[in-house]
């Protein structure tokens, strides 16, 4: 039977601790933890318990963390680190062609070029496993902190990330966003401007959406009202389909509209253009530091490298208008 220390100590405690530390509201870190925010408060209290001092503090309607948290929170993160690392070891002495490769795509990223890639490695591979996740970009962070996932595929910068000592990244593309729109009048431009982009509504992706974020602060940042938004989803075919049938506007990836039949788009009475000033990113693999050395991590990275379809997904991304 596990002591009552143990339990204060278990891994889900630890991880309310750190969700708290991240959010600083326990009503959020309650909603994200998928718990009630009297059963986080009982937890966190338990592990302020068995420290001996408060971890947090109020100052107002606000919560800080005391210095004793700050110590506990640096603790917490090398066990994370330990654990990992040992994981990592113990993955580092396996096959590169056997056991199993998770990827976390961020949901707004066209997959099409890693599903071929998959099939590809399983016809070579077949005892090789790659499971696809996709993740919200703070599902990304915390699986990546976990070790649930080895390799991310998302969209960077990221200012949300405040520490990247733990991970490595390793660049695919240079991508920006494309303006799709209705307005006939502008249909032969290759830019335009923000002001003009807003002649009616928008379909974007949810809220916290890496791309929904960057739109917002493209407008915000050149004092242009930011879109009216009518409709969210989380997929970029959701997204157009929307914006054809419900006479919007929106802005997706250059690297997801090459994929799609620009020709029926405009018998539809949408048109694509740049927009001025343009929203610009790169789609890259995020891992913690060593993950690579890992065989059959580093195989799929190099073999990616090598792969033809990516090759052809590169040039046509960065290829002159």
């Amino acid at each position: 039977m596990k002591t009552t220390q143990e339990n204060i100590f278990s891994s889900k405690t630890l991880t309310y601790f750190l969700q708290l530390s991240e959010t600083m509201n326990y009503t959020q870190a309650a909603q994200i933890l998928g718990i009630t925010q009297p059963a986080l408060t009982q937890q966190i209290k338990k592990l302020e318990r068995t420290v001996g001092t408060n971890l947090f503090y109020s100052v107002g309607k606000k919560l800080k963390m005391s210095d004793a948290g700050y110590i506990m929170l640096k603790a917490t993160h090398e066990i994370y680190d330990i654990l990992n690392q040992a994981t990592d070891e113990i993955q580092q002495a396996t096959s590169s062609t056997n056991g199993e490769i998770n990827l976390g795509i961020l949901a707004s990223i066209e997959t099409k070029v890693f599903e071929q890639f998959a099939l590809e490695l399983y016809k070579e591979n077949p005892d090789l496993v790659i499971n696809f996740h996709m993740l919200t970009r703070k599902e990304i962070w915390e699986s990546l902190e976990n070790n649930k996932i080895d390799l991310a595929i998302m969209y960077l910068p990221d200012e949300s990330i405040k520490n990247w000592k733990p991970y490595s990244s390793q660049k695919i593309i240079s991508d920006d966003l494309w303006l799709i729109h209705h307005n006939e009048k502008n249909a032969s431009k290759k830019k335009i401007k923000l002001k003009d982009a807003n002649d009616r509504g928008w379909v974007v992706y949810p809220t916290e959406y890496y791309l929904s974020i960057a739109i917002k602060e493209i407008f915000k940042n050149n004092m242009v009202d930011a879109p009216k938004v009518k409709a969210r989803f989380t997929m970029p075919e959701q997204i157009l389909t929307f914006a054809v049938n419900a006479g919007l506007n929106t802005a997706l990836p250059k690297s997801y509209m090459l994929n799609v039949d620009l020709e029926k788009l405009k018998e539809q009475g949408l048109y694509t253009a740049e927009l001025e000033p343009n929203v610009d990113f790169d789609l890259e693999f995020v891992y913690r530091k060593n993950k690579n050395e890992i065989p059959r991590i580093g195989r799929f990275l190099d073999k990616f490298n090598a792969y033809p379809e990516e090759k052809d997904y590169i040039s046509r991304l960065t290829e002159k208008e």
